[in-house]
């Protein structure tokens, strides 16, 4: 499969696990979605998935053979098209790691989409030399992620995103009910690659015993971490917690025996890419996430 071999290379990404849960909803005939032709060949595709009133394309992909600004530009205006028709979509989201050519003022519906610069890092464990762990965080523990304290995760997230960019492009993080869709997603399906458990954390208050802070990881190959999310509260955010919760993760990827992590963040967090800077990522893709809204 191209596609695989694309994120393979680009990526360090297995997307078998993705292609293989394609594959299943498309044979029990739930899955939504366009193919593009070159007669009767098959050229290119793209998924989309309804959740209330929000459309999310959930991939994307064009042959390298046949991958023109022209052809992107169809299949993402039959796509997005679809969905502005549908009473039911007031909304649609996408972040699309394959997209090659199309820019803002080139995308369909220019006047409802919002784009945002988002950029993939990555990071070599094996020369990654040892991280001091921070100490000195007043009132705050670390210890291992526990699925039992799942929801009060999703209550979490919200708080730590208010206001942020991130929320903007993700409307799952704006409320808890959102953030809990969003933690199933990531937990229970192989989008963001197979959630890692060990390698997954969490920072609790030890003056009320309440989750402050999470590091979540899967591995998106055999050898290949990611990290899926990582948030504080408002009130540690520049305080060490954030470095030191990725820094346990990145510590068990390695002693699981993992060469390389990454990860993706908003071009405009300056702030936690100076700090994935300092662990050793480094950018070695530029994608874009785009909502339409108000259409």
């Amino acid at each position: 499969m191209e596609e695989a071999a694309a994120w393979r290379s680009e990526l360090d990404w297995d997307f078998e696990g993705s292609a293989a849960l394609v594959r299943r909803f498309l044979d029990m005939q739930a899955l939504n979605g366009y193919c593009l032709l070159a007669g009767d060949c098959p050229i290119g595709y793209a998924y989309i998935v309804l959740e209330s009133n929000k459309g999310l394309i959930g991939d994307f992909y064009i042959a390298q053979e046949h991958s023109t600004p022209d052809n992107e530009r169809l299949l993402l205006d039959t796509v997005v098209d679809a969905m502005t028709r549908s009473p039911a979509v007031r909304r649609i989201e996408s972040q699309l790691m394959m997209l090659r050519w199309l820019r803002h003022e080139t995308l369909p519906h220019p006047g409802f989409a919002h784009v945002v610069p988002r950029c993939f890092m990555r990071l070599d464990l094996e020369s990654l030399g040892p991280l001091p762990p921070r100490r000195d965080i007043r009132n705050v523990t670390f210890d291992q992620w526990n699925e039992r304290r799942q929801d009060e995760a999703a209550g979490l997230i919200p708080i730590a995103y208010r206001g942020h960019v991130d929320s903007e492009i993700n409307d799952q993080y704006r409320s808890p009910a959102g953030a809990r869709r969003f933690l199933a997603n990531i937990i229970q399906y192989p989008g963001c690659g197979t959630f890692f458990q060990p390698a997954s954390f969490m920072a609790l208050d030890t003056t009320n015993g309440r989750l402050c802070g999470i590091c979540l990881s899967s591995l998106v190959a055999f050898d290949v971490g990611h990290i899926t999310q990582v948030c504080v509260v408002p009130a540690l955010k520049g305080k060490g917690c954030g470095y030191e919760l990725i820094r346990r993760s990145l510590d068990a990827l390695i002693a699981a025996g993992c060469r390389a992590a990454s990860l993706t963040v908003t071009a405009s967090n300056t702030e936690a890419i100076a700090l994935y800077e300092r662990l050793g990522f480094r950018t070695v893709k530029k994608f874009s996430a785009c909502v339409w809204e108000g259409f």
